[in-house]
């Protein structure tokens, strides 16, 4: 796709969008009120919004390389922090996608340069779980299940943070975990045990 192409769609869009609602544009600048904040990977493949069937001002939209939740990435940290406290979303949704380049780049030995530190975090999520992971001898399977395993963990690095725990609290915010299949097209619901984590970790992470 060429940048004129981009443009012309855009118009294409537009038009389209006033046929159906003379006051479409009108009614999405008064504001936003989404629900649900979706922690996503930038892959170009997978698009939030179309995903989920999902309109303008419905969901709250932050991706990265492989869907992480790092506790010194300002960039997500902010993101998290604007949603709960300032859009009182409901939902918090973590969504890996099966075939992760960043997931399957971690498995590598390889030197990535600045990727480096990025990818190490994965790499702590193998670590934590390389028992389960070795005794998976099918490599696609192993490299599936890693990518289920990494947005458990990022779910729960969102439980750790106070303003995850807060929302709990005061309007019962979840946080979920899913996995986007790529293969297929559907979205899968990993059932997390949100309150079940939230038990285990407050002993250690538990802030007011």
């Amino acid at each position: 796709m060429d940048l004129d192409t981009v443009f012309e769609n855009n118009e294409k869009w537009i038009t389209e969008k006033l046929e159906t609602n003379s006051d479409y544009f009108k009614e999405l600048a008064v504001g936003q009120n989404p629900e649900l904040l979706y922690i996503g990977c930038s892959d170009s493949r997978v698009t939030a919004e179309e995903v989920m069937g999902a309109k303008p001002g419905e969901v709250f939209v932050h991706r990265n390389i492989a869907n992480m939740v790092i506790s010194i990435d300002l960039n997500v940290l902010s993101v998290v922090k604007y949603a709960v406290d300032y859009l009182k979303v409901k939902h918090i949704i973590v969504c890996g996608h099966y075939a992760c380049g960043g997931v399957k780049a971690a498995m590598q030995s390889a030197d990535l340069g600045v990727l480096n530190p990025w990818l190490r975090n994965i790499r702590d999520v193998y670590r934590l779980h390389k028992e389960e992971l070795n005794a998976i001898e099918d490599e696609t399977k192993k490299y599936d299940r890693l990518v289920e395993l990494n947005v458990k963990e990022q779910c729960v690095n969102l439980i750790k943070t106070a303003v995850v725990q807060k929302a709990y609290r005061d309007h019962g915010l979840k946080v979920h975990g899913w996995i986007f299949d790529v293969h297929t097209g559907k979205l899968i619901d990993l059932k997390i045990d949100f309150e079940g984590y939230l038990r285990n970790i407050m002993e250690i992470y538990h802030l007011d």
